[in-house]
C-alpha cells in the first residue's frame, strides 16, 4: 500500500511539474503574440529611444555562399543575443532591424528560407529583451529604383507584394511589440520628378509612394493572424522631412487605424554626412550655432504640426552624423540635440548605427557614456 501510494504521489508531482513547465510556456507565447488596446501614438512613445542594427542583414550588392556571410559581409560579427541584450541594457527601446531579403532569393521571389530563420531568431532576441522590434525592407540592392520604368513597374510591384506575403504568414502571430515598415528611404524616384530642378511629374510620384504603401497596408491587414491589428509604420517621401509633409504625400487608408510615418534626420547633411568636401557642399566639423538650433526646431515643428497634431505618430527611423573629422563633443551635441527636439515634441528617435560606431558589437556596451547618458536623459525631461 506504501509503494503504490508513493508511485502515485511521484506520478502526480510529474503530473504538476509537466503543468506548471506547460502554463509557463503558455503564457510566455501569450506574451509574445499580445495585441493590446493602445493607440499607436501610445505604443510609439512607449517605444522612447531607438537603435538600428545597420549594415548587417541589409548587406547587399554581392553574390556570397551563405547567411553567415551577408550578415558580416559589410563588417558586422555574427550577432548574438548578448548583443542583442546589450542594446536593450543600455535603455534603448526599440530596435530597428534593416533587411535585404533579395540576398539568396529563388524563383518566384521567394525568400530564402535560412536567411527568414536567422532574422527571425534575432527578432525574438530582441522581443525577450523586452525592446519593441521595427522589421523592414531596406535598401535591398537597389531594384526599387525600376518601379520609375513603367516597362518594369508591374513585376516590382508583383516582388514587393511577394515579400510582404511571405513575412506577413511568417509573424502573424507575434504581438504588438513586432512593426513592420513599409520600405527604406528609396519611395521617390528623381527620373519621374527631380526635386531640385523640379522637372518631370511630381504627382506621378508621390501617387506611386502612396500606392506602395497603400499596398503595403492591405498585404498586411488581409494577411490573418495578429496582422489585422499591427501597428506599421509607413515610408515618408525619400523619408525626407520637407517633402514628406507635402501635401502630395498621403497616408494610406487603414481600417485599423493603426499607423505612424517615418522620417529619417541627417540635417544639414554637410554635418551629418559629408566626411570631406565635395561637389555640392563643404564639409562642416562643428554644429550648434542659433542658426543651427533655429532649423533643427523648424523641421521637428513641421512633422509635429503636420502629423502627430492631427493624430498621425511620427519615428524617425534614422538619425544620425558621421564621426569622422568632428570631435567627441560635437558629435553628443548634435545627436543629443536631435534626439531631445524629437522626444520632446513625441517622436521616437532611433539611432543610425552600424559596427563599432557607438555600440561595441564585440563587448556588448556603448562606447561613449557621456553620450549614451544624454540620449537617455531626454525621457526624463
Amino acid at each position: 500500500m506504501r509503494c503504490k501510494s508513493t508511485k502515485i504521489t511521484k506520478l502526480l508531482s510529474v503530473i504538476t511539474a509537466f503543468s506548471i513547465c506547460l502554463g509557463m510556456l503558455t503564457a510566455c507565447g501569450e506574451e509574445k503574440g499580445e495585441m493590446r488596446d493602445i493607440t499607436t501614438m501610445e505604443l510609439v512613445r512607449e517605444m522612447g529611444v531607438g537603435i538600428n542594427l545597420g549594415n548587417t542583414f541589409e548587406s547587399s550588392g554581392m553574390t556570397l555562399a551563405s547567411v553567415q556571410a551577408y550578415e558580416t559581409g559589410w563588417g558586422s560579427p555574427v550577432v548574438t543575443q548578448e548583443m542583442i541584450q546589450g542594446y536593450a541594457d543600455c535603455g534603448f527601446g526599440v530596435l530597428r532591424v534593416p533587411v535585404a531579403w533579395s540576398n539568396m532569393m529563388t524563383g518566384n521571389y521567394d525568400i530564402n528560407p535560412d536567411y527568414l530563420a536567422r532574422v527571425r531568431t534575432v527578432v525574438d532576441w530582441a522581443l525577450d529583451s523586452g525592446m519593441y522590434v521595427i522589421l523592414n525592407i531596406h535598401w535591398d540592392g537597389g531594384w526599387f529604383s525600376k518601379f520609375a520604368d513603367t516597362e518594369h513597374r508591374d513585376e516590382c510591384m508583383y516582388k514587393y507584394k511577394r515579400i510582404w506575403e511571405q513575412l506577413t504568414e511568417e509573424f502573424k502571430n507575434y504581438g504588438d511589440k513586432l512593426m513592420f515598415e513599409s520600405l527604406n528611404e528609396e519611395g521617390g524616384w528623381e527620373t519621374i520628378w527631380n526635386r531640385y530642378s523640379n522637372e518631370g511629374d511630381k504627382e506621378e510620384s508621390f501617387g506611386l509612394l502612396n500606392e506602395i504603401n497603400q499596398n503595403f497596408v492591405d498585404i498586411v491587414r488581409a494577411s490573418g493572424g495578429n496582422n489585422k491589428e499591427r501597428h506599421l509604420l509607413i515610408a515618408g517621401y525619400n523619408t525626407d522631412f520637407d517633402l514628406t509633409c507635402d501635401e502630395l504625400y498621403r497616408m494610406p487608408d487603414d481600417p485599423a487605424g493603426r499607423c505612424a510615418v517615418s522620417v529619417h534626420y541627417y540635417t544639414p547633411s554637410t554635418f551629418a554626412i559629408l566626411e570631406r568636401d565635395a561637389s555640392w557642399g563643404k564639409a562642416r566639423t562643428e554644429w550648434g550655432s542659433e542658426a543651427d538650433y533655429a532649423e533643427l526646431e523648424k523641421y521637428m515643428d513641421m512633422v509635429k504640426t503636420r502629423f502627430i497634431d492631427n493624430g498621425v505618430p511620427v519615428i524617425i527611423g534614422e538619425f544620425g552624423v558621421s564621426t569622422k573629422n568632428k570631435t567627441d563633443e560635437m558629435v553628443r551635441l548634435y545627436l543629443t540635440s536631435v534626439c531631445e527636439a524629437a522626444y520632446s515634441r513625441g517622436l521616437c528617435p532611433v539611432l543610425w548605427d552600424i559596427t563599432n560606431v557607438f555600440y561595441d558589437r564585440y563587448n556588448y556596451k556603448f562606447i561613449d557614456a557621456e553620450l549614451l547618458d544624454g540620449l537617455m536623459s531626454v525621457k526624463n525631461k
